[in-house]
């Protein structure tokens, strides 16, 4: 009995079997082009987080440098204290003044008072002395990284006037009466600064403060 040949010849596959393994090494070659893709998407995403901590890092240190901590909060009590201290010793000096005036002023006293423009020079020279007292000290505040604005606020003193004029048995004063912001009033037919209001705005990186404020003379 003769044996059957095979149809296949050593060496050579089936047709088949050769389509089977192509799709094999189509399949190897897909997940390695895969895997480079995912690779390369895997490093750009790490080189654009490492970019972001970087500059979240500058902002961050930006921020502590001249953040609340950087600047030290000024105290409002502290300057009412400076500019009690300066409207003081303006009233002071224009007491010096007036009692060298007070000849000259006489017959203004026995005419009924001081006039308003008496008032109104007073005031004038009151405000004149404090605000340059003020300008130093916004330079003050301006090295420490502050701004300071300091007005004289009339329609305080005037409700200050209206309410605490100072008065009563025994004393003869006149009416108390707020000239831009400072209170002045009629003591021995003389214009006294009694009193000044002033509006207080200071900012800086650690705060934002308005306040109002009222100083007397004594």
């Amino acid at each position: 009995m003769s044996r059957r040949s095979s149809p296949f010849r050593p060496g050579v596959t089936d047709g088949r079997d050769s389509d089977v393994d192509y799709a094999s090494d189509v399949d190897r070659g897909s997940d390695a082009d895969r895997g480079q893709v995912v690779l390369v998407a895997a490093a750009v995403v790490a080189v654009a987080f490492l970019s972001m901590t970087l500059a979240y890092a500058q902002l961050g240190y930006d921020a502590d440098r001249t953040g609340a901590g950087a600047v030290e909060v000024a105290s409002i009590g502290g300057i009412e204290g400076d500019l009690a201290a300066s409207f003081r010793a303006a009233v002071r000096d224009e007491a010096g003044e007036a009692d060298g005036d007070a000849e000259s002023d006489a017959d203004v006293g026995a005419a009924g008072g001081p006039r308003r423009l008496e008032r109104g020079v007073t005031a004038e020279r009151i405000r004149a002395a404090v605000l340059a007292d003020v300008d130093r000290l916004a330079e003050r505040h301006a090295a420490e990284s502050r701004s300071l604005d300091v007005r004289f606020d009339d329609a305080a003193a005037t409700a200050w006037a209206d309410a605490n004029c100072p008065g009563g048995p025994g004393r003869e004063f006149g009416p108390c009466r707020s000239v831009d912001g400072v209170v002045v009033q009629e003591r021995a037919g003389e214009a006294t600064p009694v009193a000044a209001a002033f509006r207080i705005r200071l900012v800086s990186p650690a705060e934002s403060t308005t306040a109002t404020v009222v100083v007397r003379a004594v």
